[in-house]
């Protein structure tokens, strides 16, 4: 158990770093911030407000595809095509969200 949880911490900065990479390369970076809000919510509240939800990869992954009215404040989020980024990554970068504090 503790080498499971030894392997876990080795894996889990790295992971992060490629998340918030993905996020740059995507573009999110321009209206998304970890901690703080900018034109959009910073990823700890999105964390927050689909925390305990089943479906919150798939839904994310339609709003950040379909884009949409803003519900989070004013401004509507734009789509995000596989242009931008792949579903893979868009779903790597989702989980990796969910888990921001």
């Amino acid at each position: 158990e503790a080498g499971f949880r030894l392997t876990l911490r080795r894996e889990l900065p790295g992971a992060a770093l490629a998340s918030q990479d993905l996020a740059t390369k995507a573009g999110c970076v321009a209206c998304h911030k970890p901690d703080v809000k900018l034109v959009g919510p910073a990823y700890k509240d999105v964390a927050v407000k689909y925390k305990g939800r089943a479906d919150a990869i798939p839904y994310l992954v339609k709003r950040v595809r379909m884009g949409g009215p803003g519900n989070w404040g004013p401004v509507p989020m734009m789509a995000n095509d596989v242009s931008r980024i792949s579903d893979a990554d868009l779903n790597t970068l989702l989980a990796w969200v969910l888990k921001t504090q």
